[in-house]
């Protein structure tokens, strides 16, 4: 019966929650072009405990998603997990950002046997960081670094492909395939599916080394120029 701790920050979208054993006590996220996560994690943070009414130091597990995304959010989510981990002496659980999509994806989808559901999250111009996936969440393919053209997935055998994630669109205007299906609702990986994985990992003692736990880039980190100077 384990308290776990989830924070997910990989994308746009910044979410905390907490699972109580299989059921989930508290949830919350927000999403901003602006990337929030540096001011909201820790005030959602202190609105999940107050309002679970749990005390910090009763967490059994700190789960936190590990990439890919975004490079800021995934320091600022591992950052203040593996922080919780070393104060109150807890395990580090850790799941794939592009698996916790595929699930929400799933638990909201009437999949059917032959069908695939694709998670896609946006890697800037026309390459998207993507993975798949069978209707029973297990992975076809290896995480991808993939350039989105008019034939990109359509050498898939499936009766129908879903996508989820939140780049869609560079799909959905170049392809005509009558078997993909976008699903524009499921956007961006939440920390709700990320506790309901990670309780299994509890279970398992699948935990991360927290002194050497690193986000998943994938990519190296290049930095923006700025627009002027100041």
């Amino acid at each position: 019966m384990a308290l776990i701790l989830g924070i997910e920050t990989s994308t746009k979208n910044c979410s905390v929650s907490l699972l109580d054993a299989d059921k989930v006590l508290f949830f919350k996220e927000e999403s901003s072009d602006q990337y929030i996560h540096s001011e909201k994690l820790h005030v959602f943070l202190e609105d999940l405990f107050l309002s679970s009414g749990k005390a910090k130091s009763s967490i059994d597990a700190i789960a936190v998603s590990k990439g890919p995304g975004s490079y800021t959010g995934l320091r600022i989510g591992v950052s203040s997990a593996k922080g919780l981990c070393f104060a109150f002496d807890r395990p580090l659980l850790s799941e794939d950002s592009l698996k916790i999509l595929a699930y929400q994806g799933k638990s909201a989808i009437d999949l059917e046997e032959g069908d695939l559901i694709i998670s896609v999250l946006d890697a800037r111009r026309m390459e998207v960081y993507c993975q798949i996936f069978d209707h029973g969440l297990n992975s076809l393919s290896k995480v991808e670094a993939k350039i989105i053209d008019e034939t990109s997935f359509s050498d898939l055998k499936a009766n129908r492909v879903h996508f989820v994630g939140d780049a869609l669109e560079k799909i959905e205007k170049i392809t005509l395939d009558e078997r993909f299906v976008f699903h524009h609702e499921i956007k961006y990986p939440n920390a709700k599916g990320l506790v309901e994985l990670c309780g299994e990992k509890y279970d398992a003692q699948q935990f991360e080394d927290v002194a050497y736990f690193e986000p998943w880039y994938f990519k190296d980190f290049i930095a923006g120029k700025p627009k002027k100077l100041l």
